[in-house]
């Protein structure tokens, strides 16, 4: 099926870039990279663990992880109001 989207110069010219490198046109690029995005979300929607998932943990599942990240980011906002003050 024929399509047409808007996409960032700049992201069409990186796109452009990698199809070049991998020795494919950026219709097949994009076609492998849609169809990559889809299969992830079947697999999360049906309980699939991704592979860093394995490694790193499933950070955020319990309450005290959630307010673990909350600090975390307040700490990084606070930085960053003072980081833009000066």
């Amino acid at each position: 099926m024929k399509t047409t989207i808007d996409v960032p110069n700049s992201t069409f010219q990186q796109a452009k870039s990698l199809a070049e490198a991998q020795g494919i046109g950026v219709e097949q690029l994009l076609a492998n990279a849609i169809e990559e995005k889809l299969g992830e979300r079947s697999q999360r929607s049906q309980g699939v663990e991704r592979p860093w998932m394995k490694l790193a943990g499933a950070f955020g599942k319990t309450p005290a992880d959630r307010a673990e990240t909350r600090r975390i980011q307040n700490v990084i906002d606070e930085e960053f109001e003072r980081i833009e003050r000066e």
